[in-house]
């Protein structure tokens, strides 16, 4: 099925936990969004520990057109799934609680849906900052040396896309393709996209549709939000041919080279003159790799321009603390698979 109204109903799906500091946020972004069409919002509500079950009871009570299901499991493909089974409307809006979306978000991507036929609209993921911490973080998922590769995260073409931030979706395509795999507690928007895709539908990009985001709020939420992603992402790869990709594989290198690099200056300072010629001189060349991981840094920080320098210098932090957990996470996923690991960032 095909949209024809020019401004079809929305139902806005959001699965919740543990987002008491940013859930209002999140949900009057939606409620002031320009858009003439009928909108609701439903909360999947996780089993949280920070007060966000009260927050998700007061917002039900202020406006009828929010509406909360509970989701005992608090896994984000099984909350959405419950949302948009409890939900009504012709499109269909993902929304992160951690995100906030532009005013004419719902209409300008409803009249791409239209425009241009595709199944699934997403466009830029605007990372923000309320913290110093949060506004380099910011700054790194906006560098190519933070996230890179997907089209959300570059400023790539309007365009049929691999993938797509959140989503925006007509209602008929759950119908031909199916709801979102159950098994995959991160990833699952971009398996969704695969089946999209193989069903001969399209994904599309829309760079003008950007969706504000706030980051993790410390170094050790950041590693761990980073780690499971990893992990998550090795899943796919492991599970789908599509999931491999070369982008995929650069930071477990760089991080097997800056390890062996590090440990070939600490034998050379231990052992010196004393290493036979030939490992000496591979030792050489192994110890260029964390002095080539820091020149990368440097460059990051030189070409951001975003904030204060003080924060630009929390980049050499921030940086690492994305790509060391995610490679590591990354290859346990290859190798072994995701095993049920969570985002320990989040659940407490």
């Amino acid at each position: 099925m095909t949209l024809v109204e020019p401004s079809p109903g929305v139902s806005y799906v959001m699965p919740v936990l543990n987002e008491e500091p940013y859930l209002r946020a999140a949900v009057q972004s939606v409620l002031a969004q320009e858009y003439q069409g009928s909108k609701e919002i439903v909360l999947a509500v996780g089993p949280s520990t920070d007060g966000t079950e009260e927050l998700v009871a007061q917002l039900c009570a202020e406006d009828s057109r929010i509406k909360a299901v509970p989701n005992p499991q608090g896994r984000t493909p099984i909350g959405l799934n419950l949302a948009i089974r409890a939900s009504s409307h012709e499109v269909v809006i993902r929304v992160d609680a951690h995100s906030e979306l532009e005013p004419d978000y719902t209409s300008r991507g409803v009249q791409t849906l239209l425009r241009t036929g595709a199944h699934d609209v997403g466009g830029l993921m605007d990372a923000r900052g309320r913290s110093p911490f949060q506004r380099a973080v910011a700054a790194a998922y906006h560098s190519p040396l933070g996230l890179g590769g997907a089209a959300y995260h570059s400023s790539a073409p309007e365009g049929p896309a691999e993938s797509a931030y959140l989503g925006i979706f007509q209602r008929s395509v759950f119908d031909e393709v199916g709801y979102f795999d159950e098994t995959l507690w991160r990833g699952q928007d971009w398996e969704m996209c695969l089946r999209i895709r193989q069903a001969g539908l399209t994904v599309w990009f829309d760079p003008e549709l950007r969706t504000g985001y706030f980051p993790r709020e410390s170094f050790r939420k950041l590693s761990a939000q980073s780690y499971a992603s990893g992990v998550w992402r090795g899943e796919l790869a492991k599970r789908y041919s599509e999931g491999k990709s070369m982008r995929h594989q650069l930071p477990p290198l760089m991080v097997a080279g800056t390890t062996l690099g590090l440990a070939a200056l600490l034998i050379d300072a231990l052992l010196g003159k004393s290493i036979p010629t030939v490992p000496r001189r591979l030792m050489k060349l192994a110890k260029l790799a964390p002095v080539a991981y820091v020149g990368l840094l440097a460059v990051a920080i030189a070409k951001t321009n975003e904030g204060p320098a003080r924060e630009r210098l929390l980049l050499l932090g921030v940086l690492p603390s994305i790509h060391f957990p995610w490679a590591f996470g990354f290859v346990k996923g290859r190798v072994r698979g995701a095993n049920g690991t969570l985002d320990k960032g989040r659940v407490r």
